[in-house]
């Protein structure tokens, strides 16, 4: 193995040795990334390198002024004596991933399982010819399909002409008696063909088939005759023609393919109160970013709108909504209906969406049960989220993740997180991002048909 090699491994263990992605996303550094691109840090592993062996005197190579003399010291290339070391740290010190791989790390990481839906249509393709329907051009005549349902209503319609005719033998019967007993027998005949086949028998014979006795009662002509099976007579006599009507005709039509976007709105809601210190403000940030990170890696394409509240609610970009404090008190259901207005830019038909709101559990009065769980059961998401951040445990008047919890706990869309330390980030993502695997829509494709003029077979 040459150095080149040797150099290509130890790079290859030195990314492969990155820092844990639950240590990232609990204690690293989360300001360095952008939305796009995530830098995370890795654990280096120095690579081998040759150095000089200083001694007092001696060694051989090129020296000052050209060739050197036998016993000439080698002296050191410039800059490589002693000095102070750079301030700048290397590209080689950050893994970079953009949002989709580390949407595949944190999946395996969390073991989580979320397939996006497909939502907004944004092409209609035609795919191969295997819908039919009643209507449609000539040539698209499905000759299969006309020939099978032609059959099948000829077989079904096919009965032993030669039994039926029997039942006008029977002593004592006539017309409406023969069929009464053909039809209790599920013979598919009609009474004009019997009384048709009575005139034509009396007309051999020459006198009233009433005449023609041959069996004592139809108990006398069914322990002696059965009807012979369509098939085995089709078998024995072959099939002459299929008489086919216009019913039978199925034209072939292309499949309709809709493809569709996977798109996703995601609202983030945070408490800016008097309340909502520093360190509370960095657990919603380590919850929030790497969700938004996840989300983005995960969707086609990915809007994310900020709102922050204390008794009143307004919007602001990414970049106040983790830092903004306010001194006022705390109504929460003011920021619910700020996002009702939002989402309305966002048809719930078109778009995924996503609601996620943090804060300590402070809220004024019964503005909880009263205001917010109505507003969050009104207000159409894929998922509902709260994470209360109250590092120490919670406060005793911190209710709102409890009232929440109470109210809405079983709703497959609805998630509550208690974050009180940097540890705890991780499984809070988890029980967010798990709930919306597991409560939704199973029939999520990235692809969906619709076949034009349907069939009604």
């Amino acid at each position: 193995m040459g150095l080149t090699d040797d150099r290509e491994r130890f790079r290859e263990v030195g990314e492969k040795r990155r820092e844990d992605l639950s240590e990232f996303i609990s204690q690293g550094d989360l300001g360095r990334s952008d939305p796009d691109r995530v830098k995370i840090p890795v654990k280096i592993v120095d690579l081998p390198s040759f150095e000089y062996d200083r001694r007092e005197a001696g060694g051989v190579g090129q020296g000052r002024g050209g060739q050197p003399q036998p016993g000439q010291p080698v002296d050191p290339e410039p800059g490589d004596g002693e000095g102070d070391p750079g301030e700048e740290g290397g590209e080689h010190e950050y893994y970079e991933m953009d949002p989709e791989e580390f949407a595949r790390e944190l999946d395996e990481e969390l073991g989580l399982d979320l397939e996006p839906k497909g939502k907004r249509v944004i092409e209609e393709v035609e795919g191969d010819f295997t819908d039919t329907a009643r209507a449609g051009p000539r040539g698209t005549l499905d000759v299969d399909e006309f020939f099978k349902r032609g059959l099948k209503r000829h077989l079904a319609t096919d009965f032993d002409e030669t039994y039926v005719r029997e039942g006008l033998f029977v002593a004592g019967a006539d017309v409406d008696d023969a069929f009464a007993w053909a039809r209790g027998h599920g013979v598919p005949v009609s009474r004009a063909w019997i009384a048709d086949a009575a005139a034509t028998l009396a007309e051999e014979h020459g006198e009233p088939v009433t005449a023609l006795d041959r069996w004592e009662s139809f108990d006398a002509l069914d322990a002696e005759r059965d009807p012979e099976p369509v098939s085995r007579r089709i078998r024995r006599e072959g099939l002459d023609s299929v008489p086919f009507r216009r019913e039978d005709e199925r034209f072939r039509h292309p499949e309709v393919i809709e493809k569709r976007e996977r798109n996703v709105v995601v609202v983030n809601v945070r408490d800016a109160s008097g309340s909502m210190r520093e360190t509370k403000r960095e657990l919603v940030e380590r919850v929030f970013t790497p969700m938004d990170w996840y989300l983005t890696g995960k969707y086609d394409a990915a809007e994310f709108r900020y709102v922050v509240h204390d008794a009143e609610a307004w919007e602001v970009d990414r970049e106040e909504f983790f830092g903004i404090q306010s001194g006022g008190g705390t109504r929460i259901s003011s920021a619910y209906e700020l996002v009702a207005e939002i989402l309305e830019e966002y048809p719930y038909s078109e778009w995924n969406r996503y609601v996620f709101a943090a804060g300590d559990s402070e809220n004024a009065g019964s503005d909880t049960t009263e205001s917010v769980i109505p507003l969050m059961e009104s207000i159409d998401a894929n998922l509902h989220a709260y994470v209360e951040t109250q590092p120490g445990g919670a406060a005793p008047n911190a209710r709102h993740a409890d009232e929440v919890e109470k109210a809405l706990g079983d709703a497959d869309d609805v998630a509550v997180a208690r974050v009180a330390e940097p540890a705890d980030v991780t499984d809070a993502i988890y029980e967010i991002l798990s709930t919306e695997a597991e409560g939704g829509d199973a029939a999520s494709e990235e692809t969906a048909t619709a076949g034009r003029g349907g069939d009604d077979r």
